[in-house]
C-alpha cells in the first residue's frame, strides 16, 4: 500500500508539462541564447535578472514583448539588443512569461 502512495505523486510528475524547459528550448530556436543565459549574464543579462528587474511591475510582460521585437539599448550596458523582427507575437509573449517567471 505504501508503494502506490509513493507512486501516484512520481507519475504526475513525470507526466506534468516542463514549461521552464520547454520555453528555454523557444530561446534556443530563436538564438536569444547567444547573448542570454537564465542565470549568467553573458553579451546580455541574465534572465533572472531581467526577472528580478521587472518583478511585480504592472505592466511588466508587455514591457518585456515590447523590448523583445523592437530591442534597445542602454538599459542593461552599452551593448544594444538587436530587435527581434522575425519573432512571432506569440512566441515573444511566451518568452516574455517565461522570462519573469524566473524572478525569484
Amino acid at each position: 500500500m505504501k508503494q502506490h502512495l509513493f507512486a501516484i505523486p512520481l507519475m504526475a510528475l513525470a507526466m506534468a508539462p516542463i514549461p521552464s524547459l520547454a520555453n528555454l528550448a523557444l530561446a534556443q530556436k530563436h538564438a536569444c541564447t547567444a547573448c542570454h543565459a537564465v542565470d549568467t549574464k553573458l553579451v546580455g543579462p541574465a534572465y533572472a535578472d531581467v526577472a528580478k528587474k521587472y518583478k511585480g511591475q504592472k505592466n511588466a510582460e508587455a514591457t518585456l514583448i515590447a523590448n523583445i521585437k523592437k530591442g534597445g539599448s542602454g538599459k542593461w550596458g552599452a551593448v544594444p539588443m538587436p530587435a527581434q523582427t522575425t519573432l512571432s507575437d506569440a512566441d515573444a509573449k511566451t518568452l516574455a512569461k517565461w522570462i519573469l517567471s524566473i524572478a525569484k
